[in-house]
């Protein structure tokens, strides 16, 4: 292994070093098929070997049970903003908890399909801490319930689902796990459907992950393109228009790198531990300054504040001289955030608390 820069970007991301080599040995001639998967025919026996294994390990890693269906599509979690309700809204009311950025973003992009009700909304304190379900104000009838189970931006997790129907609630929970996908199990009991981008946890950046169970396929609203119809992908294999035949393959190395590095459990152990690393070093500091409450926060994404924010581009430049790249704030909010996805080594976490301490110290 080379001696490389630890790569914070919040997504797209660092991916496990042993997979890129692996992707660029077999970049020219894949297994002795003369062609690059990039090359190949998504139709092909080749890609479809490809396919079907990703599809099998992704099933095994998450531990999906047989009645959902796994579709490998395109848009991002952006995109999914519109096709989840185009799919499962029936144009009727959608209740939305509003934790953070994307949850906000979610909710704006339903509204153009459906009627949205604002569940609960923790912007008055600045998108730190988490509404307990027990406050929520949920609508009889909702067609489904959506969550953000982690803000990648305002660095706030759900760190246990919902019980809706504990709470009176028939309809499903819709998930975005885009940025906790595959760091932690997902209790499927309590789930409808579960979408997320793969640029941050599980691939590159151009495939889309949805996990959706079966008895919420063909409900789609006459307005939902061929293309965007869960029951149409579906039935199709993910194959009714071209996958991102490359994404795809990249993301199954890495779900063969997870399962060597034994599963889901073992990556929430790990994510457990860097996190532990990270929030400490922030909270013994006299220097920096994490804001989300200590039961709801992140263990991807760990956004902090240098109290003297005339440092700011000291600390960033000075993280760039020891290999730590990538922890500039998103524009919306500021300050610094330091993914820690399943990719970053803790040898990578304890780098950057290396040089939070000796920054830190040399401006005692």
């Amino acid at each position: 292994m080379t001696n490389r820069p630890f790569n914070f970007s919040a997504g797209p991301a660092a991916m496990p070093q042993e997979v890129l080599t692996e992707a660029a040995d077999e970049m020219l001639d894949w297994h002795g098929s003369g062609m690059s998967v990039m090359e190949m025919s998504h139709r092909g026996k080749e890609f479809g070997a490809i396919y079907q294994q990703a599809h099998a390990d992704l099933r095994e890693l998450l531990a999906v049970p047989g009645n959902f269906k796994i579709l490998f599509m395109q848009g991002g979690g952006l995109a999914e903003n519109a096709i989840v309700p185009l799919n499962l809204s029936r144009a009727g009311v959608v209740d939305f908890v509003v934790s953070g950025s994307w949850s906000q973003k979610s909710a704006n992009e339903a509204s153009r399909y459906c009627s949205v009700n604002t569940a609960a909304n923790n912007a008055s304190d600045g998108h730190t801490t988490l509404p307990e379900p027990a406050t929520w104000r949920l609508s009889r009838g909702a067609s489904y319930v959506h969550v953000c189970t982690n803000e990648t931006i305002n660095g706030v997790e759900c760190h246990e689902l919902p019980d809706l129907k504990a709470l009176g609630c028939d309809a499903p929970l819709v998930i975005d796990f885009s940025s906790h996908v595959a760091s932690r199990p997902v209790d499927w009991s309590r789930v409808g459907l579960a979408f997320g981008g793969a640029q941050k946890n599980l691939g590159p950046a151009g495939l889309t992950l949805v996990v959706v169970r079966e008895d919420l396929l063909g409900q789609a609203l006459p307005i939902c393109p061929s293309a965007f119809n869960y029951q149409t992908v579906a039935d199709n294999q993910s194959m009714y228009n071209t996958p991102p035949t490359y994404a795809i393959y990249m993301a199954g190395l890495v779900f063969q790198w997870l399962k060597r590095q034994g599963g889901i459990a073992a990556m929430e152990a790990r994510s457990k531990a860097k996190a532990a690393l990270l929030y400490d070093a922030i909270d013994r500091s006299q220097l920096y300054l994490n804001k989300v409450a200590g039961n709801c926060r992140s263990r991807m994404n760990v956004p902090f504040f240098l109290r003297d924010e005339s440092l700011n581009e000291a600390f960033l430049a000075g993280a760039r001289a020891h290999g730590l790249l990538q922890l500039k704030g998103h524009k919306s909010v500021g300050g610094m955030r330091a993914s820690i996805y399943n990719a970053m080594p803790m040898e990578g976490v304890q780098a950057l608390v290396d040089y939070l301490r000796e920054f830190e110290q040399k401006r005692a």
